[in-house]
């Protein structure tokens, strides 16, 4: 059994939905099971993402423009897809009309509640989409609903994997059956009571990963719009590096830190396994890609992660007390309630400096730390790590950069510097 994972980016339009299913057809024997998880299309998300904002704040004419336009793309790729075969068309087009009946009931007072019965209609337009197509050009196939087969908790836009019964409920969706083609969601799940919710932000490369460890998969390719993992984002450095092995404990590192091409959570179920991960290319499938396993060669070579759009937070106790455990406890429980990540932190006898990814609900933890702690704070700032760092690629990146915060360990730097410096 393979699993193979297909973002946005290679489901953007009809052509990209046949480059798919050319991918699945070199590689579709009768032999192997192939379970195909897939993305929303394009930038579906980010525009579905616009819709609950305007659904939650009852402002209906963006609502209901924003509405038409999610439809208008998804219907026309599908009239290209299906030459107008109104039977295939009406099958995603129910889907759209489900989702504007339930944007016509009143929101609860939960947004992430709401985002994550919104927001998951990305992946369910897509799948559906492909599964229709793949049947369409002669690959039989099953659809499956990961919102009932991933059960979670229901912490909204970052639900927890419970895992024992989720491998249950895959093994008996898969294991049992005859078919060999199966098509599902990323990034979306469901709890006991049927309530969808979502895994975190891009996370259906996590998705992949949870069904190859329920089904204890051979391999995982993710296919991605590059050719491989590389050593830094190719927009900030053109001369960026493919890496051809990577351990897992090196793609854990560089995925913590801030990577895009591997979701945070995807490889330690596959490490459990012993589950080798591939990066590969949709627009060259034959390219050998980046192969991430248990024993891979070794490298030293410097990795360069961006993160922009950073806030920093430095917080002292009012009283000039010592920053202490119950400083910290208090403090980091505000930001589990918030489900706020920490990028980098540091701390000296009088205060504690976060960083973190700009947010509205930092607004929401100043207002639960003012009482008892002074808040400074830095905006607009950029988060650059260097992963294997020599002194040559410190300076190259930091001159003539005003440094709000700086982080070495033996193998990583990190430095946190007003954004408008770096180009």
């Amino acid at each position: 059994m393979i699993v193979y994972k297909f973002g946005g980016a290679s489901v953007k339009d009809a052509l990209s939905f046949q480059t798919v299913a050319n991918i699945i057809s070199n590689n579709y024997t009768k032999n192997e099971t192939i379970i195909i998880i897939i993305s929303a299309m394009g930038k579906t998300t980010n525009l579905i993402e616009k819709i609950t904002e305007a659904y939650f704040e009852n402002n209906q004419k963006s609502l209901y423009s924003l509405l038409s336009q999610l439809a208008e793309f998804h219907l026309l790729h599908c009239r290209k897809l299906f030459h107008n075969n109104i039977s295939l068309i009406d099958s995603v087009s129910q889907l759209l009309s489900d989702l504007e009946s339930r944007l016509k009931q009143k929101p609860s007072e939960n947004y992430n509640y709401e985002y994550d019965q919104i927001v998951s209609y990305g992946e369910l337009l897509s799948s559906n989409i492909l599964s229709l197509f793949l049947q369409n050009s002669g690959f039989s196939n099953t659809l499956l609903d990961s919102r009932r087969l991933i059960r979670t908790d229901s912490t909204y836009r970052s639900a927890h994997v419970e895992w024992e019964t989720t491998t249950a409920l895959i093994q008996k969706a898969i294991l049992t059956q005859t078919g060999n083609l199966y098509v599902t969601q990323g990034f979306i799940g469901g709890t006991a009571e049927n309530i969808t919710t979502t895994l975190g932000r891009e996370g259906s490369d996590f998705s992949a990963s949870i069904y190859a460890f329920c089904c204890n998969a051979r391999e995982v390719t993710i296919w991605k719009d590059v050719p491989g993992v590389l050593n830094a984002d190719p927009l900030h450095f053109p001369d960026a590096e493919k890496m051809d092995y990577l351990s897992y404990h090196d793609a854990i590192e560089l995925s913590y830190y801030g990577a895009k091409v591997i979701h945070p959570k995807t490889v330690k179920p596959l490490q459990n396994r012993g589950i080798p991960l591939f990066v590969k290319s949709f627009l060259n499938p034959l390219q050998s890609g980046t192969k991430i396993s248990e024993f891979s060669p070794e490298t030293k070579t410097p990795s360069f992660i961006i993160k922009k759009d950073q806030t920093l937070l430095t917080i002292s106790p009012r009283d000039f007390s010592f920053i202490a455990e119950n400083h910290l406890g208090f403090i980091f429980q505000q930001l589990a309630d918030l489900t706020l990540t920490i990028n980098m932190m540091q701390n000296s006898a009088l205060s504690f400096s976060l960083c973190l990814d700009t947010n509205n609900a930092i607004n929401t933890l100043l207002n639960r730390l003012t009482d008892t702690f002074s808040v400074r704070y830095n905006e607009n700032t950029e988060l650059i790590t260097i992963w294997h760092y020599d002194t040559d690629t410190i300076d190259k990146l930091t001159t003539n950069c005003r440094i709000l915060l700086e982080e070495r360990t033996r193998h990583t730097v990190q430095f946190l510097i007003k954004s408008e410096i770096l180009s």
